[in-house]
């Protein structure tokens, strides 16, 4: 994390550590999901008593820096579907505003690894919970997968969604007057996608 927070690292070691811990996340947020007792026969033609996934998942990233964490879902998920969600703070009224979404079909019989990096205020994940939850998604079937949050943001998120499961890096100490995550690492989209001014 020291890496991708210094001001001075080069983009590609950006994204290739940024991609290392995003891979770790969704890792750990498969531990999250329930399994099953699941037998199988090895090469040796002896049983074995494992486990697997009970039910179905699917990715759905927060639009524009959301989208930096797809590969590592599709690196450990190969098959994976992938939702997308854009939503924008509005300037007049400083809410978070639903401006597209295209969920898979079946959503609401799948567990959701819901993916944004980083967690400020929490004003576009938690619209972006309303949405899931709209489209049928169960609430205890959502998992935010998220490199850093704020105190206040994730609080925030917990207090409105209590059975939401949050997996991320590191939670900052707090936010500034203009709501971005202190200490952070700037704005994570425009880093990871090369488009910083």
């Amino acid at each position: 994390m020291t890496i991708i927070r210094d001001q001075n690292t080069p983009r590609g070691d950006f994204v290739f550590y940024s991609d290392r811990v995003i891979r770790l996340l969704v890792e750990e947020g498969l531990n999250y999901l329930p399994v099953v007792n699941k037998e199988v026969i090895t090469p040796m033609g002896v049983p074995f008593q494992g486990v697997a996934f009970e039910g179905r998942i699917c990715g759905v990233s927060i639009m524009r820096a959301g989208e930096s964490m797809e590969q590592g879902l599709r690196d450990v998920c190969t098959s994976v579907r992938i939702g997308k969600v854009l939503i924008q703070r509005d300037e007049r009224t400083a809410q978070p505003k639903l401006y597209y979404s295209k969920l898979p079909k079946d959503i609401a019989d799948r567990w959701v690894l819901l993916l944004d990096p980083m967690l400020a205020t929490g004003g576009s994940a938690m619209k972006c919970i309303e949405v899931l939850l709209e489209a049928g998604v169960k609430e205890e079937r959502i998992l935010f997968i998220n490199l850093i949050c704020s105190p206040e943001g994730a609080l925030a998120m917990l207090e409105q969604f209590p059975k939401l499961q949050i997996i991320t890096a590191e939670i900052d100490e707090g936010m500034d007057e203009q709501k971005f995550i202190l200490p952070g690492l700037g704005d994570f989209g425009d880093r990871y996608f090369g488009t910083e001014d």
